[in-house]
């Protein structure tokens, strides 16, 4: 069987891939920092799986992540960089320690892990899919810092794409809109705006759904002769 290790693996877009992976008879590595979380949510898995305890911040830590991941399935076929945080305010409001958490854990993290996980890709000839954001694409009001970040999440995306190909590894991303998640709805109450209001900037009318950015990510895992693309799955946003 092949492994999937999938970072943010607990919850919104990385619980619903692992559960298409998991359905696809792979074995997934699910990665987080909280235990308990992963506790509340791994009765909704069926299939092989484990959880590693780590923080992508850190260097030796994404080093852990890959070696825990062979030590427990044996090697690693797909990596999916689905690991982040998001942060909305002026630039005049953003503090140097927002902006680092921001960059350490969206791009610092999915640099690092992916360089830890290479030797095993060249291998298996896998495949790493990134998760960056429509921000990266046309900018968003009050998240500059955020934007700045997914926008490296696609440079490095085409980058790495063109480094690894004569080892046969594809390297694409997903750049999703707004996500019907626990985290969207919190921040819509925390502004005082609504989903249909939301939902306006839509020309399919709505928001997306976890199940359907992990459905590009599997697509994008499984396509062999597809490496370097930026794939929007936002409902039309950024036409």
């Amino acid at each position: 069987m092949k492994t999937a290790i999938i970072t943010g693996g607990t919850s919104g877009i990385g619980l619903a891939t692992a559960k298409i992976f998991l359905a696809n008879d792979f074995n997934c590595v699910l990665v987080g920092r909280s235990r308990e979380r992963f506790e509340k949510i791994k009765s909704e898995l069926v299939g092989n799986f484990e959880f590693v305890s780590a923080d992508v911040r850190r260097v030796e830590e994404c080093e852990k992540i890959i070696s825990r991941a062979v030590e427990i399935f044996g090697g690693v076929d797909v990596l999916i960089n689905n690991a982040g945080i998001y942060h909305e305010g002026a630039i005049t409001s953003t503090n140097e320690k927002i902006f680092d958490d921001i960059f350490s854990t969206n791009v610092k993290g999915i640099f690092f892990l992916t360089r830890a996980a290479v030797d095993e890709l060249i291998k298996n000839r896998g495949s790493i899919v990134n998760v960056a954001s429509d921000a990266a694409l046309k900018g968003n009001y009050f998240c500059a810092a955020y934007a700045a970040s997914k926008g490296a999440v696609v440079a490095f995306t085409k980058s790495l794409a063109l480094e690894l190909a004569s080892f046969s590894i594809r390297v694409n991303c997903v750049a999703p809109g707004d996500i019907l998640t626990p985290l969207t709805l919190n921040q819509l109450k925390t502004s005082g705006s609504t989903l249909e209001d939301l939902e306006k900037f839509y020309p399919l009318g709505r928001i997306g759904k976890p199940e359907e950015v992990a459905e590009a990510i599997y697509f994008l895992s499984s396509a062999k002769f597809i490496t370097g693309t930026v794939l929007s799955v936002d409902g039309g946003l950024t036409c």
